[in-house]
């Protein structure tokens, strides 16, 4: 069955980095795009990011522009998120998820707290 487990998040200071990772298993990784979103408290859910896992095309939520980096690597069948120049608004619940056919599926989430 399909599963995804996001690692990586964790407590930083503003303007630092962190790279969080999500493993895929179930499917075939390399066919199929990817996607980040999170929640900040009290907020709704916000797309971040998104990638074709053939390498093809990557895509970005303006909040992350310039700051953030998606990679994938077929080998692993891991999508990374490369946050640079952490903002305290950075702060929530990131999930990766997946649509295959006409569900969604989504991991366990990582917790990224930025504060100084």
């Amino acid at each position: 069955q399909v599963q995804l487990v996001e690692s990586g998040g964790g407590l930083a200071q503003p303007g630092g980095s962190l790279r969080l990772s999500c493993a895929a298993s179930g499917f075939t990784f390399s066919n199929y795009a990817m996607s980040w979103a999170r929640q900040a408290p009290g907020k709704g859910l916000e797309w971040v990011s998104g990638i074709y896992n053939d390498g093809s095309d990557t895509y970005y939520a303006d909040s992350a522009k310039g700051r953030f980096t998606i990679n994938s690597d077929n080998a692993k069948s891991t999508v990374y998120l490369q946050m640079n120049n952490l903002k305290p608004e950075d702060t929530a619940v990131y999930w990766c998820n997946i649509v295959i056919g006409s569900r969604q599926y989504w991991g366990q989430g990582t917790q990224v707290t930025v504060s100084s």
